[in-house]
This record gives structure tokens, sequence and C-alpha cells, in this order.
């Protein structure tokens, strides 16, 4: 509260601070409106085609456009105006969620229908995701950079909390609402980044494609930087469990959509309660070593949701969950953020995203593909598993991760 109250005391600070108020503002629409409408496909998927084989493949469809496109999403966020790449992007999956909608209106959408849109998603995330990231220090005065980081994730965090329960209950009103919403708010967040002023407009050393794997070289030159968004790379693959809430909540948990929307905002919950600890209490040292213990209490949470028979006790877990992964979120982060050039953020991001973001969708393929071969229950748990293996393998492996100490 006194970070927004700080930002409006008054019409000059208002005006002062529009840029980044229109930036939280496009930023929170867009991510609610994507979890709005992530409920609805995950159970549309089931629905049509009853398979745990086609519900992990949604992931994968989603990952292939991130995959092929990500050195060039980052190099032209790099080159291009960042505002401009993101409002495009919004708009076009708006009209890919108004698509879907009127299909389903119209009693017509199929699982091809679905898994098309879903490759526009990905797309769209691909090249909005290092756009986005890059663009906030274009919008904040430097000296509020920190305090505009924490609003801007707190929003998020909102977003990712609220999308998810909103999109279960629209879709219990209507399958189609979810995706007429998504459209709405999309259309919307284009718009308003669409009236970003930045007040620096990012340029690249590299005015040609030699540029085009400088993020992926400037990752690899750091060996912690590497080390601790390899390490999240595989618990995410490995700890994929939320590929399957669609099985737990109609046929393991036998709860229905409204179970279904808040499984998937519990792991928001979690972060956004991690974050307001961090926020007052800051991982001053041993930054590392906290993030491997994170990583193996994810593991741990990932476990017990699997192996869970009630509602109340896998939202728990998940909770938990996300709580554990804000922590390498964090030492992620500011390792990146403190070794990267403004020049550089758009391919640095873009090859974040690859590794980080984009992996959730192939660990829910992952997750998908260990389900129809061993069970939903089974391989959540074997993903939990990994998760900590994959952690005791890394310390042994990346000692100077390890020791990393303060994040300053």
């Amino acid at each position: 509260m006194d970070q927004a109250s700080t930002l409006l005391a008054s019409p000059v600070a208002l005006s002062r601070h529009l840029p980044l108020l229109l930036y939280i503002a496009s930023r929170s629409l867009s991510e609610f409106s994507y979890q709005v409408a992530t409920v609805a496909v995950g159970w549309q998927i089931y629905a049509l085609t009853g398979s745990v084989f086609y519900l992990g493949l949604a992931g994968l469809v989603q990952f292939i456009p991130s995959a092929l496109l990500v050195f060039v999403a980052g190099h032209a966020a790099d080159r291009y105006d960042r505002k401009r790449i993101a409002q495009l992007c919004e708009l076009v999956q708006g009209l890919a969620a108004g698509y879907v909608g009127a299909r389903l209106l119209a009693d017509a959408l199929t699982a091809p229908d679905l898994f098309i849109v879903l490759g526009v998603f990905g797309l769209a995330g691909a090249f909005e995701s290092p756009a986005s990231s890059a663009l906030l220090p274009a919008v904040a005065p430097e000296a509020m950079l920190q305090r505009a980081t924490a609003l801007a994730t707190g929003a998020w965090q909102v977003a990712a909390i609220g999308g998810p329960a909103v999109g279960g209950l629209a879709y219990a009103i209507s399958p189609g609402a979810p995706f007429v919403l998504m459209a709405a708010l999309s259309l919307i967040a284009s718009a308003l980044s669409g009236m970003i002023r930045a007040e620096r407009v990012a340029t690249s050393e590299h005015e040609s494609l030699d540029g085009l794997f400088a993020g992926l070289h400037f990752v690899r030159s750091n060996p912690a930087i590497l080390g601790t968004i390899s390490l999240d790379l595989f618990a995410v693959l490995l700890g994929g469990a939320t590929a399957l809430l669609p099985i737990y909540a109609k046929d393991i948990l036998q709860a229905g959509p409204w179970a279904l929307g808040a499984m998937r905002a519990a792991p928001a919950i979690g972060a956004l309660l991690m974050t307001a600890v961090i926020a007052r209490h800051p991982i001053a040292r041993r930054a590392g070593l906290r993030m491997f213990q994170a990583v193996i209490a994810f593991g741990l949470a990932t476990i017990v949701f699997a192996l869970s028979q009630t509602v109340w006790l896998s939202i728990a877990a998940l909770v938990a969950m996300g709580a554990a992964d804000t922590i390498s979120v964090v030492v992620r982060v500011a390792l990146v953020q403190l070794a990267t050039p403004d020049a550089m953020r758009g391919r640095v991001g873009a090859v974040n995203f690859l590794f980080i973001n984009a992996s959730n969708q192939l660990g829910e393929f992952e997750s998908g593909m260990a389900a129809a071969l061993l069970g939903a229950m089974p391989a959540a748990a074997l993903g939990g598993i990994g998760t900590i293996a994959i952690a005791l393998l890394w310390i042994r492996l990346l000692p100077a991760l390890r020791e990393v100490d303060q994040l300053e």
C-alpha cells in the first residue's frame, strides 16, 4: 500500500508515473486473461478427447513456437519498439481467444481448433515475454526500479491467483465464457500497451543477425546464471504436476471445475505469500544454498500433492510448491538482473523464457506422457522425486552456485 500511495500521491506524480502504471495494468490484464482461459483449455481438451496424452500434448504445442523462435524473439525485443511487440502479441491472443469462444457458442469447437489456438498462444508468448520484461526499466525512473519491480510482481501474482478462479466460475456458467472474457481483457491490455510512452528507448549494439545468439553466449559464460537457470529448468520439467490438475479435479478428487480453478490459483497464492515474506525479510546470506533448499521443498510438496486424496490437502501442497518456487525465482532473477546490460535484456530474457517459462509447457507434456504410461498419481510422485534428485546432483556438480552468498 505504501508503494502504491507514493505513486498516486498527487496528479503530478500520477502523470509522471503514468507509463509505469499503464505497463503494470497491461501486463496484469494480459496475465489475468491468459489464466482465465488456461482452466477452460485443460477442461475442454480432456472433455473432448478423454485422453491424458492430448492433455500433455497441449503443453508441447505451446512450447514448440518458443523453442523455435526464442532467439529471434529476443533479438526483436532489443532491436524494435518493445511496447509495440507486446501490444501486437496481446492483440493476437485476444483474437485467438475470441475465435475459440465463437466456436464454442456455435457448438462447433473441435480438438484441432484448440491445438491451433494453443500454438498461437505459444507464438505470441514467445515474443511478448522478452519484450515486456525488457520494457520495465524503460517505463520506470532508475531510482524507482526496485519499487516498480515489486509492484509489477505483486500485480502479476494477483492476476495469476484471480485468473484461474474466475476461469473456473466462468466455465461453470458457460464453456465459452472464459474465452470471451480472455478476448475482451487481452484487447484492453493491447490498448493500454499502445498508450505507454517509454522514457528510454532500448537500443542494441548489434544491428544485424550477428547478435542473435548473444543472449545464449552471455548465459553460457556465467556459470552461476547457467546453473540456476538449468536447475529451475529441470525442476519445472520434472515437477510439472499442474498439467494433471484436470485429472485430479475430475477423476481422483471428483470435485469439478471449481476445484480445478482453486488448484490452478494455489501455486500463485503461495508465491504471493512468499513474495511478501521476502520483501520484508530479504535473502541476505547463503542465497545459493537457500535456492537448493527451496527446490528440494518444491519436490517434497509435489510428492504430497501426488498422493493426496482430499481437495484441501492438494491445495495446501500446491501453495507450498508456489512458495518454494518463488525463492529460487528471486535468486535467479537477482543474478540475471545484476549482470545483464540493458542492450541485451531482450535476448537474455528470451533465453530465460525458454529455459523457465516455456519449460512449463514442456513439463506439462512430460507429465502427460508419464501419466498416460504410469497413471496420474505415480507420474506426479516420480516427478517430485526426480526434482529432489536433480537438486542434490546440482549441489555436488555446481559448488560455485551453492556458495553464492549475497544478492548484491
